[in-house]
């Protein structure tokens, strides 16, 4: 294992743990804008992850599916925020 794999994989490991920490402020967030904040953070940390393993795997597939994804997570972060902000099902 070269050392640039070493770094890669000690990465993965960071973020996971970042994603863990964020998940527990997510649970804690005493407001709903708080929890929309970290589950837009844990999706741009499952971005990192994805991309990090992406090259960790040489796979330009993995790096597709992470575009993809970050274009449905900020279009559902964008929707899910207009949708709280227009009073949700309260109207």
């Amino acid at each position: 294992m070269s050392l640039l794999d070493w770094f890669l994989v000690l990465t993965l490991f960071a973020l996971i743990l970042a994603i863990l920490v964020s998940f527990i402020r997510m649970i804690i967030g005493p407001t709903i804008w708080d929890r929309i904040l970290m589950i837009n953070l844990i999706s741009a940390k499952v971005l990192m992850f994805m991309a990090v393993f992406a090259i960790w795997e040489r796979s330009n597939l993995i790096l597709d599916i992470t575009i993809a994804y970050s274009i449905v997570g900020f279009l559902t972060i964008t929707l899910l925020s207009k949708y709280i902000m227009t009073g949700g099902r309260e109207k």
